[in-house]
């Protein structure tokens, strides 16, 4: 199992009236999480891309527990559970300031080849860089 959490603290922009963050934003915090969790692969989505594999997302779960609210620091913590193929499937779990878990959440996504817009394998540089997670 791999885990790997980031930061990111609520903008005035992304909430509603009552300073909760709206609930459609929550999509964007899973994309800034599974980012970063790349990032600390050594990896990029836009590496990635220019290799010739893209990751478009198939389904999306969301289950709302308590609000994020404006100005505070939410920890986006990723989890990927099995080794990836052709979908790499990724859970989700917010936490406030308190440490209070406030959302749960999940994606998969398909590994696909641009050229063809075919699913794919992903590439062995990734394969290679989450294999110890999983041994």
């Amino acid at each position: 199992m791999f885990t790997h959490t980031t930061k990111t603290r609520v903008r005035y922009g992304e909430t509603d009236q009552m300073g909760y963050m709206y609930y459609g934003n929550y999509a964007e915090y899973f994309e800034v999480g599974r980012v970063e969790m790349l990032r600390s692969l050594g990896m990029t989505y836009s590496g990635m891309e220019a290799s010739g594999i893209i990751m478009p997302v198939v389904e999306m779960n969301c289950k709302y527990l308590k609000p994020a609210l404006y100005d505070e620091e939410i920890s986006i913590k990723v989890i990927m559970e099995k080794m990836p193929g052709v979908r790499i499937h990724f859970k989700y779990e917010l936490y406030n300031e308190k440490e209070e878990l406030i959302h749960l959440g999940e994606t998969l996504l398909v590994f696909v080849n641009r050229k063809t817009n075919r699913p794919c394998l992903p590439s062995e540089d990734f394969l290679n860089r989450v294999k110890p997670f999983f041994v």
